[in-house]
């Protein structure tokens, strides 16, 4: 059985809703025309980064079970025109393209030059796609809109969008804050927006300047690693026995003063109070950590993490 066949096992086996024609453009289009980046964490159901910045941006292609589920609610069909805001490395663009056919256009924004020059190469062999850069989203002009999927964390959906829905158009996205949002379908009827909620996510931001990583305080720690256990509970990947050590470590850092500085601007960082107390915490945090690690850096849970499948440095110096 090859990594594919594997993957698409295990998802069904999980639950996830694999549509016939979202399998047959997964099984057409390699995740290794989109990313330079070791891809084997794809087929274990873990994102990709399809893109890093030298002040450390980092961009990743979802995890599949994510793509999947973003595909099966668009609800696509063939000679639609689909808008995509946050291009995901073209990956989705290009599954999305050759769902709607020849037909049927897609059109992908992304406020980064780097980000829009690496997914138009990618996407050379795609006419029907279209991307662009776009800065200031009030002032473009993109016809009516009947399917869009935004791909990146916000706080509301903006004005360009609400009101360029055409009645009957709906927008999926992940609504909410940076550390955990609401995957929302949006459908206009009438002038009047409605929303299906499809569950609990955390998206990383959408443009990558805003992906830089900064050292959290020992407040907005404890807070990340609470999102982190309640996406966990509802993945069913954590034990009682770690979860209960997880909200220890939670208590342990709203104890600490959350006015110190960052663990970058001291002497010796291994000996800042935050990466001491998680260091104290041994093997039981460091065998945990990768799959903070997934869902925090990476902003998508996963749903097939093999014990034996390790990506990277096992802490990455902690910073979430």
């Amino acid at each position: 059985m090859s990594n594919l066949d594997n993957l698409l096992r295990n998802l069904k086996g999980s639950g996830i809703i694999v549509p016939a024609h979202v399998e047959k453009a997964i099984r057409k289009i390699e995740i290794e025309d989109f990313t330079g980046y070791d891809s084997s964490g794809f087929y274990h159901d873990r994102p990709v980064v399809f893109l890093e910045t030298p002040d450390g941006g980092v961009k990743t292609i979802s995890a599949p079970h994510m793509v999947v589920t973003l595909l099966h609610n668009l609800e696509l069909e063939k000679g639609q025109h689909i808008v995509i805001y946050g291009a995901k490395g073209g990956y989705i663009s290009a599954l999305i393209a050759h769902i709607v056919g020849e037909e049927g256009l897609v059109t992908v924004l992304d406020p980064s030059r780097d980000v829009i020059e690496h997914i138009s190469n990618n996407l050379r062999g795609y006419p029907t796609v279209n991307c662009q850069r776009v800065e200031d989203l009030s002032e473009i002009k993109i016809p009516k809109l009947n399917r869009v999927l935004v791909t990146g964390q916000l706080e509301e959906l903006p004005e360009w969008l609400t009101e360029g829905l055409e009645d009957g158009g709906f927008a999926i996205a992940p609504i909410g804050n940076r550390n955990s949002q609401r995957l929302l379908k949006i459908e206009k009827q009438a002038d009047e927006l409605f929303e299906t909620d499809l569950g609990s996510v955390v998206f990383g931001p959408l443009n990558i300047a805003d992906s830089v990583i900064e050292t959290p305080s020992p407040t907005e720690m404890a807070e990340l690693i609470e999102q982190v256990i309640e996406l966990m509970k509802e993945a069913e990947i954590i034990q009682e026995e770690d979860k209960t050590k997880l909200y220890d470590l939670v208590a342990e850092l709203r104890q600490l003063p959350d006015d110190l500085p960052p663990p970058e601007e001291v002497d010796n960082p291994e000996e800042h109070p935050l990466f001491k107390l998680m260091f104290e915490k041994g093997e039981w945090f460091i065998h945990l950590w990768p799959i903070i690690q997934s869902i925090a850096e990476t902003r998508i849970a996963s749903y097939d993490s093999p014990k034996e499948f390790e990506e990277g440095s096992s802490h990455s110096d902690f910073i979430p």
